[in-house]
């Protein structure tokens, strides 16, 4: 007994051991956020400090000074975040996360972003490429200063490789990737419609929206809805118990996150002050840390004094979106056509690439087909080449980083055309009260084509031109601009800028129809617009399963009773809701069944195709398309009730709801959010340590109050430059990537309750000092 007592005492001890040693070694892994610093890599004295929140407030004597301390503090707080981002885009994620990301690497290696961007540093002015090396300088000291590095590398057992200039430009390509890849895949997938399902299909799929809020108020024609013959299938999967009728032989299909934002903006006479106000709130995945960085740049630019308060993106030396107390600034994704596939003659010639990629354990080859206009891709034996933007050499540069410079509108416009970011809707408010939007970003000169694949005779060389005269409107009648992935541009503008797949347009069209409402705001007004989750674009779908279920009053009594009490909003406790939104999702995927299951026959599905399905779902139900019935389904009510019969089903068994008790079943359950850390899944009950707390959801899609699970609004700001001491700016997470520091949560919590936090540095807690060594 004794030996046994003392073997579990030596075990208890060995663990605490093990803790303690866990501990001192995660410790040893905080920077330090004070004291005095020597380097030999900036020109004069700079300072790096940090409020309550963690805002990194710096101050130098030249953007380049500036640059270096940015660098710095970005690599304290997020070296690992900064790793993951370079390597998303040059396909270089295997080596330090392991396999699992190989398909990612695979993917993303054949646009070869590491070759791209060593020519596009190349191509920069000598300014640019002396603040993206100050910057490097900043990374690397503050990683060199680190005892330990984040616990993330511990856990992967990887090392930090050194920063180095075109590693920033990496980090702007990594936007591409989040902003716009999808654009490609759209278009191939549309192309891959027309192949197998023929005209009539493609048109279905690419039907103009009703739901249109261009700012010029011009509208696309919509011609009457031909429905076109269901496309047969040679044989319908069966399960053993059911027929072939709704959810019984199919994957459900998911839409594809909205990846975009809002913004919008106001004249000063309609602000309660001479200034123009402006609100952006960025959509894009919401992870650990949040993407973006807050922090104030403090420097002299010959005779200006420039204070610029914003968010940047760990990695690039610029404040992204913010206000410098002239002029506020903001994006939303254009989704201009900047794609086109080429179907490749059979006598053209290609070159096989292979590329190594290193993996934990050594490393392999992937080899893929490559022409002089991209990367190439097969279908059914036909070769097409991809010819993306972002391919071109004109892609990225760090022009975005002046922006901190701008003092007027004018002066703005001008930088903007200069920009090479994902094209992008840019929204400029300044002090003087004027607003303008501008088409911001590396857009090509050449006139877009259908989104279909065109004929290796029709590529345009006005490929290898940027477009030098971007559509802009400045000071509207109305005073007011909006932007939200819709349709923004004119009809007249379509023939140069072309639709790289709009978003569907009622969220555009619900925050335009809110500013029309409203003579005067202040950032509270602003801020109601951005939180506004009236569920408008759900109301048919709500009429619709409503008098579905009126059919069967008794068998449905709660589930009217739900749905009479839904609020007609995307609210935390609506059930009502939930039903009519997952409704919505099942009636389309049913319906979508005949041409999903062909397309699985080709490793494809149809999940890039919804953004703009929902006129045509709404021709096949309101035309009563019986050959779009599956089989064993007489009409569309019957249809409609075994939908969501089988949707009700579902959502009882993932939520652990009662099927006479729909309470948790309410949208702030099935739409909870939960940000978490790219690891939390392999830390089991650790994970806690590491993800934010999980909010009961609020908002959803095609409503001004964007959020899923894990995607919405990656920051919120509300500005009126001059006024910056009233602005908002919140982000879902705090400054640091490290669990254990004090900012790792900072502002989570006034997010997700939807507070606010404000713009401006608060009281200063900690500062470095930077000194020049002679």
């Amino acid at each position: 007994m004794k030996a046994i007592k003392w073997g579990f005492l030596g075990l208890g001890a060995a663990a605490v051991m093990l803790i303690l040693i866990a501990y001192i070694g995660l410790t040893a892994s905080l920077p330090s956020l004070d004291g005095n610093i020597t380097t030999s890599t900036i020109a004069e004295p700079a300072s790096l400090r940090r409020d309550s929140i963690g805002t990194a407030v710096i101050s130098a004597q030249s953007q380049s000074d500036a640059a270096y301390a940015l660098g710095y503090a970005h690599a304290q707080d997020r070296l690992f975040q900064m790793d993951l981002l370079r390597r998303q885009a040059a396909g270089e994620l295997t080596e330090i996360v392991g396999q699992r990301a190989l398909s990612v690497d695979k993917k993303h290696r054949v646009h070869q972003f590491r070759q791209r961007a060593q020519i596009a540093f190349d191509g920069l002015s000598s300014q640019e490429q002396q603040i993206l090396s100050a910057y490097t300088n900043g990374v690397n000291e503050a990683a060199q200063s680190l005892s330990m590095k984040p616990f993330e590398y511990l856990l992967t057992g990887s090392k930090f490789a050194p920063w180095v200039p075109v590693d920033s430009l990496l980090a702007s390509y990594s936007m591409y990737i989040d902003l716009q890849l999808a654009q490609t895949e759209r278009d191939f997938r549309l192309n891959v419609i027309k192949d197998l399902f023929g005209d009539s299909m493609y048109r279905f799929f690419t039907l103009p929206s009703n739901y249109q809020a261009a700012i010029d108020f011009s509208i696309i024609d919509i011609p009457p809805v031909e429905v076109p013959p269901a496309p047969q299938l040679s044989k319908m999967k069966q399960t053993k118990d059911k027929p072939p009728v709704a959810f019984n032989y199919y994957d459900s299909v998911q839409e594809q996150p909205d990846y975009g934002s809002n913004s919008w903006a106001v004249i000063g006479e309609l602000s309660h002050s001479q200034s123009a106000m402006l609100s952006n709130d960025m959509h894009l995945g919401l992870r650990v840390p949040a993407i973006w960085y807050r922090a104030q740049l403090n420097y002299k630019s010959g005779e200006q004094n420039v204070s610029v308060t914003g968010v940047s993106l760990p990695g690039t030396p610029a404040i992204i979106v913010g206000s410098n107390g002239h002029i506020a600034w903001g994006f939303t994704n254009s989704n201009i056509d900047n794609v086109d596939w080429i179907k490749l003659d059979d006598a053209t010639s290609t070159q096989t690439i292979t590329e190594t990629i290193l993996t934990q354990s050594g490393s392999e080859t992937l080899e893929f087909e490559m022409s002089k206009y991209g990367p190439v891709r097969k279908f059914k034996d036909q070769r097409y080449a991809l010819k993306w933007i972002a391919h071109q050499d004109y892609a990225v540069n760090i022009r975005i980083a002046d922006m901190a410079k701008v003092i007027n509108i004018e002066s703005g416009l001008k930088l903007a055309k200069e920009v090479r970011i994902p094209a992008q809707n840019m929204l400029i408010a300044d002090s003087a009260g004027s607003i303008a939007w501008q088409l911001t970003g590396a857009m090509t000169m050449r006139k877009p084509l259908p989104r279909y694949a065109i004929a290796e005779a029709q590529y345009s060389p006005l490929w290898d031109e940027p477009q030098l005269m971007p559509a802009n409107n400045i000071n509207p009648e109305n005073g007011r601009l909006w932007t939200a992935n819709a349709r923004v541009i004119g009809v007249k503008d379509l023939a140069q800028f072309g639709d790289g797949g709009y978003a569907l347009g009622a969220r555009q069209q619900q925050i335009k129809d809110l500013l029309m409402q409203q003579a005067r705001f202040n950032e509270q007004d602003f801020y109601d617009i951005q939180l506004n989750n009236d569920a408008l674009f759900l109301k048919p779908w709500h009429e619709l399963l409503l008098n579905t279920l009126n059919r069967k009053p008794q068998q449905y009594s709660h589930d009217i009773d739900a749905l009479n009490n839904w609020g007609a909003c995307a609210c935390a406790d609506s059930v009502g809701y939930t039903l009519v939104r997952m409704f919505r999702s099942g009636v389309i995927n049913q319906l979508l069944v005949p041409i999903n299951e062909i397309l699985k026959e080709h490793d494809l599905s149809t999940s890039y195709l919804l953004r703009s399905i929902e006129p045509a779902i709404w021709a096949i139900i309101e035309q009563d398309a019986k050959d779009w019935l599956p089989q064993n389904s007489d009409d569309f009510p019957a249809l409609m009730l075994s939908v969501y019969d089988d949707t009700k089903t579902r959502l009882i068994e993932q939520h652990d709801a009662k099927s006479d008790d729909l309470s948790q079943l309410n949208w702030g359950n099935v739409n909870a959010l939960e940000v978490k850390h790219p690891f939390s899944s392999t830390l089991g009950p650790l994970s806690t340590l590491v993800d934010m707390p999980e909010v009961a959801g609020y908002g959803d899609s095609f409503l001004p109050a964007v959020q899923s699970g894990s995607f919405g609004a990656s920051q919120r700001l509300i500005v009126r430059p001059g006024n910056e001491d009233k602005a908002i700016l919140t982000v879902p997470g705090g400054q640091s990537g490290h669990f254990m520091s004090p900012y790792y949560k900072t502002g989570f919590n006034e997010y997700a309750a939807q507070g606010n936090t404000p713009l401006l540095p608060q009281k200063i807690q900690h500062e470095i000092n930077f000194t020049p060594s002679r």
